[in-house]
């Protein structure tokens, strides 16, 4: 799924290509994908697009004060095209669920891999009308999320595991499954440690490692073609998505939990004490 870093990128690359344009139509190929229907997707054919901007992990095209909010889900994607095909996209078992055509003959997909169908779009008059974008919380990159603001945070969830609390957009927007396992290999954090069980100084390491992790991907991320976000964000994981590889910063395997529609990668001298977890959910240290 794109996380923060990626959908910054794609906020820099569209609003570069799209600010100044006029939407000229939008076809929906995939009905489940809209979420709302008042307004119409089609009431932002012949309006201009004024801004790009991102909300935690979604996508929000400013056209002329209406919304077109994106979330692209676990298998989606935007692709850009410099020339799109001129007729109507047809409803189908097509992968795009959803086109939206240019002044001038470029636009861009929406595009959904796979049979979990969890794309959603949005037309709105006002972004908190997006019911997830209503209930984020605090961006990572803001100014105001400063050291106290985390430290409240963890004391609000104390119970909470670590892995789930950073995943979870109410508490912190825009990280998900990989970043949350790049953050916690860097912070040297097992995935199941209780928020409250932290002490200051490993706070301290977490708060920086979110903080470095997410600017540092949001770096590496700038400027490459959208086309080429995906493979630069697995270029550039530590342990994610690297089991039975060598941990970067010890050498030890990268290990696994997996779950019945995720898995989780850590690094066990970096993080654990050099004991493995246990592959199951609501894993504990193997004794």
């Amino acid at each position: 799924m794109p996380e923060l870093p990626e959908v910054e990128a794609l906020v820099a690359f569209l609003r570069e290509r799209l600010v100044g344009r006029v939407v000229a139509r939008v076809d929906v190929a995939s009905i489940a994908v809209l979420k709302t229907y008042e307004p119409p997707v089609t009431s932002l054919a012949g309006l201009t697009i004024t801004d790009v901007a991102r909300h935690g992990k979604f996508l929000d095209v400013d056209v002329d004060g209406l919304h077109l909010v994106m979330h692209l889900a676990r298998a989606g994607w935007l692709r850009w095209r410099d020339s799109l095909p001129p007729g109507v996209l047809k409803p189908g078992k097509n992968p795009i669920s959803l086109r939206v055509h240019l002044d001038g003959g470029s636009g861009f997909d929406l595009t959904e891999a796979g049979t979990q169908k969890k794309q959603a779009v949005y037309v709105v008059r006002d972004v908190m009308e997006v019911p997830g974008i209503a209930r984020l919380g605090p961006d990572p990159l803001s100014p105001s999320f400063d050291e106290d603001a985390f430290n409240a945070l963890l004391d609000a969830h104390a119970r909470s595991q670590i892995k789930g609390l950073l995943r979870d957009q109410s508490v912190i927007a825009g990280i998900g499954n990989a970043y949350s396992d790049e953050v916690l290999h860097v912070a040297k954090i097992s995935p199941f440690a209780l928020a409250g069980k932290l002490d200051a100084e490993t706070r301290l390491r977490l708060f920086n490692a979110i903080g470095d992790t997410l600017r540092g991907a949001v770096e590496h991320s700038a400027g490459l073609p959208a086309s080429e976000l995906k493979d630069g964000k697995r270029a550039g994981m530590r342990v994610h998505g690297r089991t039975g590889e060598k941990c970067p910063e010890c050498g030890d395997v990268v290990r696994e939990v997996s779950f019945a529609d995720s898995s989780l990668q850590y690094c066990a001298t970096c993080q654990t004490g050099g004991k493995p977890l246990a592959d199951r959910r609501l894993s504990r240290l193997l004794k």
